[in-house]
C-alpha cells in the first residue's frame, strides 16, 4: 500500500463530498424553516448536512496538507522563473491571487455575479418559506407547549385536547413540540397545525390593533403585507396609504422583503414604517 496514493484518493473523495455538502448548503432552508417543518435531503436534516460539511471539510484540509507534503517540489518549481530562482510573485502566482481577490471583493461591495449568486440562494430559501411556512417565532419548537400556546394566543388545555383528537401521543404541557413531534415522527409544523383549527380561541380581539414588536420577529421578512396586517389586526388600507404618502410602493400579495427591494430600502425600514403608523392606529 502506497500513502502516497491513500492521501490523494482521500482529498479527491473528500473534495467531491465537501462540493457536495456545499450545493446542499446552498440551496437548504434558513434554520427556522428547517427544524420547523423537519426538513431532509435524502433522509439527512440540515444539522446532519451541516455536520458532514464540517467534519469532511477538516478531513479534505488534513489530505491537501499530506498532498503538498508529497509534492512540495513540483510546487516549488511553480514558484522559481526562468533562472530557476525561487520567486513568489510570478505571473502565474499574482493571476491565481488578483482572481481570488476578486472572487472576496466582489462577494463584499456585493456586484454581478457574486451578489447575484447570494440572490439565488436567498430566492430558494424564500420558496422553502413559501411552501413550508413560517414558525409563530423564532426556535417555537423549543417552547414547551405551554410556553407555545400562551404566545400564540390559545388555551392550553384546549391546544393539549386538539393534538390528542388528532390521534398524537403527548406527555403533558411541559413537553416541547420538538419531542411531541420526534415521539409522534411528524414536523413542530404538524403540531402546531393540529392545534390550529377555525374553533380555536383567536390569539387577539377581532378589530384590535396590537402594537408591533420593537423588533421584527424572525421570518417577518418573509410574510406578506396582507399576513402582517391581519397578524396584528392593521388596517390593510390606512398602512397603504400612509406607505404611499412616505414614497413607498407596495402591493397586498408582496412580502415585506420584496417590497423593500422595489423601493431601494431594508425590510426593517419598511417594518419601521409600519409600525410607527400601527401606533396611531
Amino acid at each position: 500500500m502506497k500513502i502516497r496514493r491513500v492521501v490523494s484518493l482521500t482529498s479527491a473523495l473528500s473534495f467531491v463530498v465537501t462540493v457536495v455538502t456545499s450545493v446542499v448548503l446552498y440551496i437548504v432552508p434558513q434554520g427556522r424553516i428547517a427544524y420547523w417543518a423537519n426538513w431532509r435531503l435524502w433522509g439527512l436534516t440540515k444539522e446532519q448536512w451541516g455536520g458532514i460539511h464540517i467534519n469532511v471539510g477538516i478531513l479534505f484540509i488534513i489530505g491537501l496538507g499530506f498532498h503538498i507534503y508529497y509534492n512540495w517540489k513540483p510546487m516549488m518549481t511553480y514558484l522559481k522563473n526562468n533562472a530557476r530562482n525561487l520567486k513568489i510573485f510570478t505571473k502565474e502566482f499574482n493571476l491565481a491571487l488578483v482572481i481570488t481577490l476578486v472572487f472576496i471583493v466582489g462577494t463584499y461591495i456585493q456586484i454581478p455575479p457574486f451578489s447575484s449568486i447570494l440572490e439565488i440562494s436567498g430566492g430558494i430559501k424564500d420558496d422553502y418559506a413559501q411552501k413550508h411556512g413560517e414558525p409563530p417565532y423564532g426556535h417555537a419548537e423549543l417552547s414547551s407547549l405551554k410556553t407555545f400556546s400562551q404566545k400564540i394566543g390559545i388555551d392550553m388545555a384546549f391546544a393539549l385536547s386538539r393534538i390528542k383528537e388528532k390521534g398524537y401521543q403527548v406527555q403533558g404541557a411541559d413537553q416541547t413540540l420538538l419531542e411531541i413531534s420526534k415521539q409522534n415522527k411528524i414536523s413542530p409544523q404538524q403540531i402546531y397545525l393540529a392545534i390550529q383549527s377555525k374553533d380555536s380561541p383567536p390569539a387577539v380581539q377581532a378589530g384590535k390593533a396590537i402594537t408591533l414588536p420593537g423588533t421584527p420577529p424572525a421570518g417577518t421578512g418573509n410574510m406578506t403585507l396582507a399576513d402582517l396586517c391581519s397578524q396584528y389586526n392593521l388596517n390593510i388600507k390606512t398602512i397603504r396609504l400612509a406607505l404611499a404618502a412616505s414614497g413607498i410602493k407596495v402591493k397586498e400579495d408582496l412580502t415585506l422583503k420584496r417590497i423593500a427591494e422595489q423601493n431601494g430600502v431594508s425590510p426593517k425600514d419598511i417594518y419601521e414604517k409600519i409600525k410607527a403608523v400601527s401606533a396611531d392606529q
